[in-house]
């Protein structure tokens, strides 16, 4: 028997465990389905819960166990699925109330198809905002998501279910997607591991209304388990032209290695942030500090990206209009007040001044390019504040207008498209956690799993036992 909780085990010991027939995938699977009957209510994560589906999955996981035939090192892994992703039997809801759920669901995105291939245990569906349009995970369709932590806070989005899932053992992997922070934005607030990855490193299909700022990464409690993870969905598939070439890249080989001999740059402002919380600074100046114990030189530089901003609105704006034109005339009076309001202002964004936008684009990439031919990593605060109050765009008494506005370390590595993940660095007073962001060059997607497990090693991340009451 393991001392471990089940809900809490990692794919190494899940494996292990299978292998030596100590468990099955029916014990793990039956213990995480418990774990959502009881936590489920109080934060909102998921707007499809299989019970049925995912017993005939894990039944068919422990036979393939019990002859030794296991599909992968994920088989009979517990799994959920952002609810922006197609999955074959499950409506694809998107968070919106225009999108009807009666339609034929018969396709697997490639993420699915991967995972699915590789025995994951699919649990459901997990909570967006509508579209995946904003930094905090509410919708007028399937309502408010909490966070753990103090359940009257955000957990941020737009991949807001997917951590709540993560943190309460409500699954062990966990998939979500990232345009201008949805993976990272929430990890952050909710105190797990996310993993943006290189853009194209996995195949994403149907193309996002949000172009070449989308990345589909994983959400997990371990770095080693958000590396097995991309281990499978990184494979390739034929429908998403824009994808990178496929290659044999096993991102657990190296993990270890650690990060002694590299130089790091830090930044508490990306030379544009003007509000960071002082306890999230003081949480992430001694992250960074902890790299130096751990053999690396780390150096407070700020990379120029002044105009990111500017030209993030710009892309947003304009894809979020592109995202409207899905949705019937008769019903876009169903959709997100915000979101019909940005949806306006894209409509107006002129060709020239997009491509005006592209080309401002290029030139940070350029420059980010150059940057990292200095520096191996740059470490930033995941998010400048901690969660705040849940039901709301954001957060009162800064002036916010829109959520970009208070998201500004996660948006410009979309638009550069580098690897980029959050690492949990602690809590606030108030008990809300801290995230550090690791961002590495293009392509140097195990680097930066190289570095955030060199971290989790001397800072293991913690998890709520169960959610915590606040107001």
């Amino acid at each position: 028997m393991l001392d471990t909780e089940l809900h809490q085990l990692s794919v190494d010991e899940l494996e292990a465990a299978y292998r030596a027939k100590r468990l099955s995938p029916v014990d793990v699977t039956d213990a995480v389905l418990s774990r959502i009957a009881m936590h489920n209510d109080a934060v909102n994560a998921f707007v499809v819960i299989d019970t049925d589906e995912a017993m005939l999955s894990a039944r068919a996981s422990e036979s393939r166990w019990e002859r030794g035939e296991p599909l992968s090192p994920i088989d009979g892994v517990p799994t959920t699925l952002k609810d922006t992703m197609l999955a074959k039997g499950w409506p694809t809801l998107r968070g919106s109330k225009t999108t009807d759920p009666c339609a034929e669901w018969d396709t697997d995105a490639p993420p699915v198809a991967r995972l699915r291939e590789a025995g994951a245990i699919f649990l459901g569906k997990t909570t967006t905002p509508e579209f995946g349009w904003k930094g905090v995970t509410d919708s007028a369709l399937s309502g408010v998501t909490r966070n753990p932590w103090n359940t009257s806070r955000t957990t941020g989005g737009s991949s807001g279910g997917a951590v709540a899932a993560t943190a309460l053992g409500m699954g062990v992997l966990h998939t979500g997607t990232d345009a201008g922070g949805s993976v990272r934005i929430p990890a952050s607030f909710t105190g797990v591991f996310s993993l943006k990855p290189t853009y194209g490193k996995v195949p994403a299909w149907p193309a996002s209304p949000f172009g070449t700022l989308s990345h589909t990464g994983p959400i997990t409690r371990t770095v080693r388990d958000a590396a097995a993870m991309l281990n499978v969905m990184a494979r390739p598939d034929i429908r998403d032209w824009t994808a990178l070439p496929a290659d044999d890249t096993n991102y657990l080989e190296g993990i270890e290695n650690g990060v002694k001999g590299l130089r790091i740059a830090f930044s508490l402002t990306l030379g544009h942030v003007k509000i960071v919380d002082p306890e999230i600074a003081e949480l992430v100046t001694a992250a960074a500090k902890s790299f130096e114990k751990l053999g690396a030189t780390v150096e407070e530089v700020d990379p120029d990206l002044t105009d990111a901003e500017s030209i993030f609105r710009t892309h947003w704006f304009a894809s979020a209009a592109a995202a409207g034109k899905s949705v019937p005339v008769d019903k876009r009076y169903l959709l997100d007040e915000g979101l019909r309001e940005i949806m306006e202002r894209g409509r107006n964004v002129a060709a020239a001044d997009y491509i005006e936008a592209a080309s401002g684009r290029a030139a940070i990439g350029e420059r980010m390019q150059a940057f990292f031919r200095d520096y191996d990593l740059l470490l930033t605060p995941g998010q400048p504040l901690p969660a705040f109050k849940a039901g709301v765009e954001f957060p009162d008494g800064f002036g916010f207008e829109r959520w970009h506005e208070w998201t500004p370390f996660t948006y410009p590595f979309n638009l550069t498209q580098q690897p980029a993940a959050n690492a949990p660095c602690g809590f606030t007073s108030e008990g809300l956690p801290a995230g550090l962001q690791i961002v590495g060059p293009l392509f140097a997607d195990a680097f930066v799993l190289r570095a955030a497990k060199a971290y989790e090693n001397i800072h293991p991340f913690k998890m709520p036992h169960a959610p915590i009451s606040g107001s």
